[in-house]
């Protein structure tokens, strides 16, 4: 090697040093690219894909050959920055220290730090096409990756330690599917993505939650003039009416307007016609989650159902439209305008709305950007009078979850109106 001049030796190890970077490049690379985006990539016959789903699937070897290309490279290196501070500084004691402080630093700097970071950032870009030079030194150097995969089993299993196929380990949690959806932002629309995060919350969302109260149900007193039955049909919004008759507690059956709409409009309806055409009540435990809801709905081709709690009294119901607009968001027509959609309002330049205490906080929380607790009450009215443990008078104004509120109606013991202020943002 004296005889190699010293140009050469520096540009010998320059290429050590590219070659060790590329094995650091490639070790990043692989292991932070994404599989699933790669299956896809592959199922198109982009170049590279398919090559490098191969060598994931064997991670073991992938990581044999790139970390025994990395050592020697290495080694190699060492011993050439060696021999050429030998040959520049001579024999001074201070020259092999002097020459493993610069060999480390260039390594650092060039083979470890700055191509593990490009490797990081691009990985879906450079797996497919690093795969090209991996695979064939994978094939190349497969006798001594096989050898020292001997003893590599032998430690694991003596540290009891499974390493598991790499599909296995590319499964997605929810969470982490979650996580996935709200990263790509840039890439899906807005209103998509907030119909997907809804998917996920489905399983944890129980039909008390987003059930009408019993307050606000509209039901038929079978028992009524039915002069007033006629009136009340002809200016509901709905289309499945609970009848009771005398005590609201006692539901008789679930009507359906348009088996009645041809008696209605000739004037022949009677208490004895209403009774013929009610439909057996379904009822809903309210701590049903409403995934399940939704599939007992699809599978009975049922609608509608009066929610019930533990003691088998009606709290609400629920309809099949609103475990849909749970997922897509409000879109009844032709509802009262307590049923509009939500969105702060400048007056005099501060940013207020004003809500019905009805409202659920989970729908408050999720069109305002709200942060109420959800592990309580269910409604704003139901907030609000835990944490005042009274009932209050029009004017009070109050502040809860950093959201400033006014009380600006209180009608039978509830809170019919309230005025949200926009919190300040942090």
């Amino acid at each position: 090697m004296d005889e190699i001049p010293l140009s050469l030796q520096f540009a010998a190890l320059a290429i050590l040093l590219v070659f060790s970077g590329f094995f650091s490049m490639a070790e990043t690379a692989m292991m932070a690219t994404n599989r699933h985006r790669l299956r896809h990539m592959a199922e198109k016959n982009r170049g590279g894909a398919a090559l490098a789903l191969v060598l994931l699937g064997k991670t073991d070897k992938l990581l044999g050959v790139i970390l025994l290309g990395n050592t020697l490279i290495n080694a190699a290196a060492a011993m050439l920055t060696g021999h050429i501070a030998l040959t520049v500084f001579g024999q001074e004691k201070w020259t092999l220290e002097a020459g493993t402080l610069f060999v480390t630093f260039c390594l650092l700097v060039f083979s470890e730090i700055t191509p593990k970071v490009i490797g990081a950032t691009y990985p879906d870009w450079l797996a497919p096409r690093i795969s090209y030079v991996l695979a064939p030194l994978l094939r190349i150097a497969y006798p001594v990756i096989w050898f020292v995969n001997l003893f590599v089993v032998a430690l694991l299993k003596l540290l009891k330690l499974q390493p598991k196929p790499g599909r296995e380990t590319q499964r997605l949690s929810p969470e982490e599917l979650r996580g996935l959806v709200l990263e790509a932002s840039h890439f899906i629309p807005h209103q998509h993505q907030t119909m997907l995060l809804n998917l996920f919350d489905l399983e944890h969302i129980c039909i008390e939650d987003i059930m009408t109260p019993r307050g606000e149900i509209e039901a038929i007193d079978i028992s009524a003039p039915i002069e007033q039955v006629r009136e009340q049909l002809g200016t509901s919004f709905h289309r499945r009416l609970p009848v009771y008759d005398g005590d609201p507690d006692n539901v008789i059956g679930i009507l359906l307007q348009r088996r009645l709409l041809a008696s209605a409009l000739s004037g022949e309806l009677t208490n004895e016609i209403l009774r013929e055409h009610l439909v057996e009540p379904y009822y809903i435990p309210a701590a049903t989650t409403v995934y399940a809801q939704l599939l007992f709905f699809r599978e009975n081709r049922q609608h509608f159902g009066l929610v019930v709690d533990e003691y088998g009294e009606i709290e609400g119901l629920v309809t099949l439209e609103d475990i849909i607009e749970e997922i897509i968001g409000k879109f009844t027509t032709g509802m009262p305008a307590s049923s509009k959609e939500l969105a702060w309002e400048n007056m005099q330049g501060v940013a207020s709305l004003l809500v019905d205490g009805s409202r659920s906080l989970r729908e408050l929380n999720r069109e305002l950007e709200l942060n109420f607790p959800l592990d309580g009450p269910k409604t704003l009215n139901g907030l609000i009078l835990e944490h005042l443990q009274d009932i209050p008078e029009s004017g009070l104004s109050v502040k809860i979850s950093d959201v400033p509120m006014e009380i600006v109606q209180t009608q039978h013991r509830r809170i019919r109106m309230v005025r949200l202020f926009k919190p300040d943002s942090p």
